[in-house]
């Protein structure tokens, strides 16, 4: 039997402007949209589960399975209710305070879920965003579970630890993903039990850069995610730091001049940042692109 619930949140939430990050791609097979409504899978420590919540000034929280309970518990945190916005000050800017104002419903979620953030983080390793979300459907769809309940169908549970490590190496060649990758992610299966049990950001950040393969780029990806965290920057990234140039100076900068330009706003600069890709601020689409590689060809 499914286990219903509703969140009534104190301040207006967005499920799309929120949870958007926590879904890898239109294809995800652990996340879908339907609409305004969502449906994600999840793995908990009471066992899986599959939660659709459906958007509205409350929030109606259906979920089934062996975690549905846990499942149901986390829904406040998902949806941002940790994430208090009333220390940040962007009145001096006016993109920020205009974007703040036009989606007060815009929240960090905390999904309380590291390894399942780490998985597609170490796929999206200096390579296109076409080649890993290609990559984690395959995976994914190919060796996860199928859900419990009504999931729409192709939906999977992400693996386990043990899910992962059992992927032979020719899956991962098929999937596009090289021997560097699929390596960091045999180290992260290891620990899979352990890190997800990292409650503080700071304490799981240092856990996730301990572990070869992982630098602060993935750390910062996987906390922004699982820990709400208001101030990771996702350092290193491709794209980000000139993004954050062209929306802020017209022009871009590189990760020292994105920091400089994020400096105002320590403690918050993830709130800053998803505001400026909410912005509606577009890079200029040129200079030089990332070749997508095919490490199935070797």
């Amino acid at each position: 039997m499914p286990l219903e619930s509703t969140y009534a949140p104190r301040e207006p939430v967005d499920l799309r402007q929120t949870l958007g990050p926590v879904g890898r791609g239109t294809y995800d097979p652990t996340f879908r949209w339907e609409g305004s409504n969502v449906w994600l899978t999840l793995r908990t420590p009471d066992g899986p589960a599959t939660l659709h919540l459906r958007a509205g000034a409350e929030i109606a929280a259906t979920a089934w399975g062996l975690g549905a309970e846990h499942a149901i518990a986390g829904v406040p945190d998902l949806c941002g209710a940790g994430d208090d916005w009333s220390a940040l000050d962007v009145s001096g800017n006016a993109l920020l305070a205009e974007t703040r104002r036009r989606m007060p419903g815009l929240r960090l979620p905390r999904t309380g879920r590291v390894f399942a953030a780490l998985m597609p983080a170490i796929l999206e390793q200096k390579v296109t965003a076409v080649e890993a979300l290609r990559a984690w459907r395959q995976l994914v769809t190919k060796h996860g579970e199928e859900p419990p309940g009504p999931a729409p169908l192709g939906m999977r549970l992400i693996p386990t630890g043990d899910g992962f490590k059992k992927i032979p190496s020719w899956e991962w060649h098929k999937a596009g993903v090289g021997p560097q990758r699929s390596a960091t992610v045999m180290r992260a299966a290891a620990v899979a039990a352990s890190i997800d049990r990292l409650a503080d950001k700071d304490d799981a950040g240092a856990r996730l850069r301990s572990i070869p393969g992982i630098g602060i780029w993935t750390a910062a990806e996987v906390t922004q995610r699982s820990h709400g965290d208001p101030d990771a920057v996702s350092v290193g990234d491709y794209h980000l730091a000139a993004f954050v140039g062209w929306a802020m100076v017209g022009a871009p900068v590189d990760d020292d001049g994105m920091l400089e330009l994020l400096e105002p706003w320590r403690g918050h600069r993830q709130r800053v940042v998803r505001l400026l890709l909410a912005s509606g601020v577009r890079k200029p689409a040129f200079g030089p692109r990332m070749t997508i590689q095919d490490h199935r060809r070797h």
